[in-house]
């Protein structure tokens, strides 16, 4: 192995690093959101609201993503790009009654939000006490 790629890592250790993959759903549709109201009767539903060309919230995003440790079956994870669905995310902060942030965390029990947040304070949610 070469100098520069004990430095620097070989392509090949990068190309086996695998990136970890959360179970999204897109939320794309203003009628998804009552949908997630009623689902949330019987199972957690959480909604991340991201922009894509926000800096702070890919990092947020992408720290949200590594601590990730909820089973799929015990929450339903939606993501929702708010630059390209900006009716949705209107709709959301009305539905729900909270204030427009980016990025922000929704957390939906029984027809309401229990817990949100927005930025650094997001990866800060322990998601254990609402499942």
């Amino acid at each position: 192995m070469s100098l520069l790629n004990k430095l620097f890592g070989s392509s090949e250790a990068k190309e086996k690093k695998e990136e970890k993959v959360l179970p999204w759903i897109p939320l794309t549709e203003v009628s998804q959101l009552e949908t997630i109201k009623e689902k949330s009767n019987t199972k957690t539903q959480a909604i991340f609201k991201h922009s894509t060309t926000c800096g702070i919230s890919r990092m947020v995003m992408k720290q949200f993503v590594a601590a990730y440790n909820v089973a799929e079956s015990d929450l339903d994870l939606y993501y929702l790009d708010l630059l390209n669905y900006r009716e949705v995310s209107n709709e959301t902060g009305y539905k729900f009654q909270v204030r427009h942030e980016s990025p922000q965390l929704l957390i939906i029990k029984n027809g309401e939000v229990v817990k949100h947040d927005s930025h650094g304070s997001i990866n800060a949610i322990d998601l254990s006490p609402f499942i």
